[in-house]
């Protein structure tokens, strides 16, 4: 998993690296987030089955809020492809949660 880690952080550290503002941007809710990262939370990445994983990543956007980023990736000898992101909490308040079915984490509303 260390690996995988690292991969995640250089994932990030070079597309911010590549932007105007050395932030990483993704969309939400039709915005662009730009976004420093705060911390790859080791803890909690999974394997979810042959070369995919998912990762909890904390950054923290240009507008003072902290955002949980859900990333999902597919990890093979020496590369790394990030295949989704998506905001999970914003300042700690879950947008959805996770829910194990047949092994595979899925997404569900919160109720």
């Amino acid at each position: 998993m260390t690996d995988v880690s690292d991969g995640l952080k250089r994932f990030i550290g070079s597309y911010s690296m590549k932007s105007a503002d050395k932030k990483f941007h993704m969309p939400y809710q039709r915005k662009d987030l730009a976004l420093d990262l705060i911390k790859v939370h080791d803890d909690r990445f999974s394997s979810l089955g042959g070369d995919k994983y998912f990762a909890c990543v904390n950054m923290k956007g240009t507008d003072g809020k902290i955002y949980d980023i859900d990333f999902l990736m597919a990890v093979q000898p020496g590369k790394l492809t990030v295949t989704q992101t998506s905001v999970h909490k914003i300042n700690g308040k879950p947008l959805y949660n996770w829910k194990e079915d047949e092994a595979v984490g899925k997404k569900v509303p919160l109720s």
